[in-house]
């Protein structure tokens, strides 16, 4: 594999800053076995004819010891540095004017922790470009391990036609945070310029495979063989035009119009359990759609017991601003490798937190990152995770819904009246949010369960019938939601009694409280 970037480090420099020093030895070369900076351009051209050069190389990157470059700025402002790069400059075009054609000479100096006193690093080649003082950026690179924490690894200028991506600066333009893969593997940006699409190739070719997802607008890396974890490695990398992209980082969600009362914790006095607390925010007018009466048949069939399930499809989360009188400062559960759902834990696979602005954040191992919604994640590879954005009808009391990568059943059985809220035992492994760490409070502290937030003790009372489920409002407070299939708003449950049940069809969503339901047959 070719040499990409030509990398090497001059050890006991007595002053970094000495451009002559650090550009050739003094004297007779030959009787030095140091290698220069001058040496260095000689021995490795940019393109020869023969055993001749016929172009050099003209980007040339210098790493002094951090403590150096410090001080520099502290003491001259920078003085040194900025003459050093310039000495450097006309050094370079004085000794290669002939190899240079039209391509400017720039040298750019950098500090480094890593270096120890008296050392400096040089760095040029077919990957090391850097851009005029006016270019603008083209692209902006970012890589991600799960699809939902993305870390920002460079630029890349229209005039740098190659960039190599890598496990460290040493031998790639740019090193790539937690880089998966072996050392010796290199990701190539290839660009021709703003009319054509920036190819992606990975090296060694046959120990990899590279391919665009469209829908998702990035490329995923895998490698061949596996690692000590029994998986191929992977690596997600996106390609974006010009500047970060700003749906990566949406604004803060608007606070509630003043003319609306902020949610409080309301006590009911029916009986000593019915005394807790529930936050009910204002309540959604759109209309509501009953099923129709069934028709009472005069001769009794008797017919074997008829099952269904009901399923926790996706999770609505609330907007927190709606609760801010309560002291509910964020909501976090995570999903688990098995593809449950709970609390929040480092070992999560992929975790969500709301906090009080209505901020939604995704949240891995990685670390932590605002999201824009509607999004999709897939932090490993047969696993889908998609954030709705909710439908006019609901965004008033929702902020978000995250679609489940597995939903969770229960079955039940038909013609039983069954209830679903806090107080129903059967269903309350649905409740996955119930957890005390699910909800925080303003301190950090742990709040209880988030159910508190929009879910009435009673919420609803359905009936599984060959054609759906009957459902009944339980509770005058509790917001209910009918959506289709494909979770898109179908109506606002209000007007479901006993006489009049609203009819939700085999393969719809009844959503209450954070918990979007789908009924099963």
């Amino acid at each position: 594999m070719p040499v990409y970037v030509q990398h090497e480090t001059l050890n006991r420099v007595s002053d970094v800053f000495n451009a002559e020093a650090l550009w050739q030895a003094p004297g007779l070369a030959l009787l030095n076995r140091r290698p220069f900076l001058r040496d260095l351009l000689e021995r490795a051209p940019r393109e020869q004819r023969g055993r001749a050069a016929t172009r050099c190389f003209s980007h040339v990157t210098l790493v002094l010891p951090q403590d150096e470059v410090d001080d520099d700025r502290h003491l001259t402002r920078g003085a040194r540095v900025r003459d050093l790069a310039q000495t450097l400059q006309a050094l370079h075009q004085k000794d290669f004017g002939d190899l240079l054609g039209p391509d400017d000479v720039r040298y750019h100096v950098l500090g480094s922790d890593d270096l120890a006193p008296g050392q400096v690093e040089i760095k040029f080649g077919h990957a090391v470009y850097l851009p005029a003082s006016n270019e603008q950026v083209l692209y902006t690179v970012s890589v991600s391990r799960d699809s939902a924490i993305w870390q920002p690894v460079c630029p890349v200028y229209p005039n740098a036609r190659l960039t190599v991506l890598g496990a460290d600066a040493a031998s790639a333009t740019h090193a790539v945070p937690g880089w998966p893969f072996a050392q010796d593997a290199n990701i190539l940006l290839i660009n021709d310029g703003p009319d054509a699409p920036i190819e992606v190739q990975v090296r060694p070719k046959d120990a990899f495979e590279c391919a665009f997802d469209a829908a998702s607008g990035y490329y995923t890396i895998r490698a061949r063989a596996a690692d000590a974890t029994g998986t191929p490695p992977r690596l997600l990398l996106k390609v974006a035009p010009g500047q970060p992209q700003a749906a990566a980082t949406p604004e803060p969600s608007s606070a509630p119009p003043a003319t609306r009362a902020p949610a409080v914790w309301k006590t009911r006095a029916h009986t000593p359990i019915d005394a807790e607390l529930t936050a009910v925010p204002a309540l959604h007018r759109a209309g509501a759609v009953p099923a129709p009466a069934a028709v009472a048949s005069q001769d009794a069939t008797y017919a074997p017991v008829m099952r269904q399930r009901v399923s926790l499809a996706a999770l609505a989360l609330p907007r927190l601003s709606r609760y801010r009188d309560t002291g509910a400062a964020a909501i976090e559960f995570g999903i688990r490798r098995d593809m449950t759902i709970g609390p929040l834990t480092p070992d999560c696979l992929l975790g969500f937190a709301l906090d009080a602005a209505d901020a939604l954040y995704a949240v891995t191992p990685d670390g932590r990152q605002r999201i824009a919604v509607p999004n999709r994640f897939a932090p490993v590879d047969g696993v889908d995770v998609r954030v709705l954005a909710p439908m006019p009808h609901m965004a008033e009391r929702y902020s978000a819904i995250v679609c489940l990568p597995q939903a969770q059943g229960m079955p039940v059985v038909g013609g039983t009246r069954h209830v679903f809220g806090r107080s129903a035992p059967m269903l309350s492994s649905l409740r996955v949010l119930d957890a005390a760490t699910c909800l925080r409070g303003a301190d950090g502290v742990d709040a209880g369960g988030a159910d508190r937030l929009g879910l009435s003790r009673n919420a609803f009372a359905f009936e599984a019938g060959p054609d759906g489920y009957r459902v009944t409002r339980e509770s005058p407070t509790q917001a209910l939601y009918h959506l289709d299939e494909r979770l898109g708003f179908v109506a606002a449950i209000e007007t479901a009694t006993g006489d009049t049940p609203y009819l939700v069809p085999v393969g719809h969503h009844i959503v209450a409280g954070h918990y979007v339901l789908r009924v099963e047959a």
